[in-house]
């Protein structure tokens, strides 16, 4: 990814320490023993209140939405259209200020804002460049981001109601993380000693995971720094966050506390450092009513966290249908600011939309179309739904009248429906179902790679890359190959395995389920070994032979 990462070994100290140390830093915390203070002073835009982002106006607001990098793809900006397409309220701008990478201009920063509030978006506006700082050589310092940020106050100023402004990303990585706080302190009070009357958002120390509990035990007193009382939390949840356990007790403990807090990034995929509970992840914040902001849009070096490949919304992931169409996602949760016309006294609701038609169908895929819907004031969206019995699933949002509806299964049949949504959250009637048949997935169009990563006394880490050569997307793969010298798999990533004597099944993970057409999904593994290792000599995908190499 284009985002800096921890290191194996430092994940792995996090995760011992973590649960060696978790019962011992909770009695530590006493700063989320107590409720927050609230200060008199209040700005006029997004502002805190009573331990919550609330607008101008009051109204609550919680953020759903999702990262993009544009200070590594400044052409790109035209994604924020296709990030507001798919439901989201707000958006995080990485920018940078010139230490590591090349600094967004005033021009660029202005024209940013420009197009998230063209797009009705709520910016939160980060510099990357402190990433890691203490353990990664390259990165700046929070002070150097605040001056950014002052260089930038004309440019600012009067955004209130629009922008948040997050400091630094992942300030502090995990040596000596407990010197977060005094710098984060500092910066503060520099932004609001030169006058800025905005939200601030501060992320966590632990390369922004904070396993080491310093940001929850300080919270209170970084939170009373700030005379303004503008101020926010913000915790990354990956590898470290891989039980629900984890993740609610971080999350319950800032609420309980009335200290704001977001999920300023997250991820769902695993990989080699773990695999991240992202469902408890959505559904806490959804029970709270806490903000989440998922990584990322598109432009990840390595792509398994990519919400749509190359930019396209017309491709996106499986990471991508769970962020924005899957259960506590975007498309179900997300609220648009009042600012923008959310939340307005119109209660009209729009026609229910017109029976869908369905075509182009694939094995893993259907294309819906249908008449669209009228409004008193204008159709903002479309949601459809999987009708089962009495239920129904939302598997799609879209603010045309037609859709392309994937991760379906094959050779099987579906009823599908429309509802049509209006900017102030007026939902219209179901439409009628159309019902939808699967095409049967070909078998026998793959091939198969496999490698040995590197080897140790007893053990060895192995790769396996499983290609669709075929014309249709495969969907719930099943993989087959033997070992042939007592090999065992430990520990995998990116699917699961069962293994009987010599011989192996692997099943996929979530977000390597669908292998697109041309397309390939990697699969990571730990075994045991004795003296020999060789590689496997035949691999079957869903039963049928597939090539090696």
């Amino acid at each position: 990814m284009r985002r800096t990462r921890k290191s194996p070994l430092s994940t792995l100290l996090a995760r011992l320490a973590a649960l060696l140390g978790l019962v011992v830093l909770g009695a530590l915390c006493p700063g989320t023993a107590q409720a927050a203070q609230e200060p008199g002073v209040r700005a006029a835009g997004l502002h805190i209140s009573n331990g919550r982002l609330v607008e101008g106006n009051g109204n609550d607001f919680v953020m759903r939405g999702v990262n993009h990098a544009h200070t590594w793809y400044p052409n790109e900006l035209g994604s924020l259209a296709d990030i507001k397409a798919q439901g989201a309220n707000t958006v995080r701008v990485v920018l940078a200020d010139g230490h590591r990478w090349t600094a967004n201009t005033a021009s660029d920063v202005a024209n940013v804002v420009t197009q998230c509030k063209a797009n009705r978006l709520i910016c939160v506006l980060e510099v990357h460049d402190t990433t890691g700082y203490g353990e990664d050589s390259a990165a700046g310092t929070l002070d150097q981001a605040a001056d950014y940020w002052i260089g930038l106050k004309n440019v600012l100023a009067g955004q209130e109601n629009y922008i948040i402004i997050n400091i630094g990303n992942e300030p502090w990585g995990n040596t000596d993380p407990a010197g977060w706080t005094a710098p984060t302190i500092a910066a503060i009070q520099k932004l609001r000693n030169a006058g800025f009357q905005h939200t601030i958002m501060v992320d966590a120390p632990n390369w922004g995971q904070d396993w080491q509990q310093v940001m929850r035990t300080n919270a209170q007193s970084v939170y009373a720094a700030d005379t303004t009382g503008n101020l926010i939390f913000s915790i990354h949840m990956y590898s470290v966050f891989d039980t629900a356990a984890e993740i609610t007790d971080y999350l319950n403990a800032f609420v309980s506390a009335k200290l704001p807090l977001v999920i300023g990034e997250f991820g769902g995929p695993a990989d080699q450092w773990g695999d991240p509970d992202e469902d408890t992840m959505m559904a806490t914040a959804e029970q709270l009513h806490i903000g989440y902001l998922a990584w990322s849009w598109s432009g990840n070096t390595d792509p398994v966290l990519d919400l749509v490949l190359d930019f396209d919304p017309a491709r996106m992931t499986s990471w991508g249908q769970r962020i924005f169409n899957g259960a506590n996602g975007i498309a179900q949760t997300a609220k648009e600011a009042t600012v923008f016309g959310g939340g307005s006294t119109d209660t009209q609701a729009p026609t229910a939309p017109g029976t869908p038609t369905a075509s182009a169908v694939t094995a893993t895929s259907a294309q819906l179309s249908w008449t669209a819907s009228t409004d008193n004031v204008g159709v903002a969206g479309y949601d459809v739904v999987r009708v089962g019995g009495g239920t129904e699933t939302k598997v799609a949002a879209s603010t045309t009248n037609s859709v392309t509806v994937t991760g379906l299964t094959a050779g099987t049949a579906y009823s599908f429906a429309v509802y049509a949504r209006d900017a102030a959250g007026n939902r219209s009637a179901r439409s009628a179902t159309v019902g939808v048949t699967t095409a049967n997935t070909p078998a026998g169009s793959c091939s198969v790679g496999y490698r040995v990563v590197g080897e140790w006394q007893g053990g060895f880490q192995g790769e396996i890359v499983i290609r669709n050569t075929g014309t249709a997307a495969i969907t719930g793969w099943k993989l087959g190959f033997t070992f042939a010298d007592g090999q065992t798999v430990s520990t995998m990533w990116g699917g699961t395995a069962a293994q009987s004597g010599g011989s192996v099944t692997v099943t996929p993970a979530s977000y390597t389920n669908t292998i697109a057409a041309g397309g390939s999904v990697t699969v990571g593994f730990i075994g045991a070994k004795g003296a020999a290792n060789t590689a496997p000599a035949a691999f079957t995908l869903n039963g049928a032979a597939c090539v090696n190499g």
